[in-house]
């Protein structure tokens, strides 16, 4: 792979959506494309540099402490 793909900010980000993926096709969600690949890492990883997996950012929930609560 060279650089990131198309709308990834960062590394991090990319391993993120592709663990994320690979963990579905693990959990048996059907591949949107078809690869040479067998191992889930590997088609998250096709998938995600194809641009066919959807992904947005959600805005930082805030945390309250307990010394919020008090």
């Amino acid at each position: 792979m060279e650089g990131m793909p198309e709308g990834i900010d960062s590394k991090f980000r990319y391993v993120l959506l592709v663990s994320k993926r690979a963990e579905q096709l693990i959990q048996g969600a059907q591949a949107r494309i078809r690869s040479r690949h067998a191992k889930p890492t590997r088609v998250a990883m096709e998938e995600v540099e194809k641009n066919v997996i959807k992904w947005q950012l959600s805005a930082p929930v805030e945390e309250t402490t307990s010394l919020d609560n008090e």
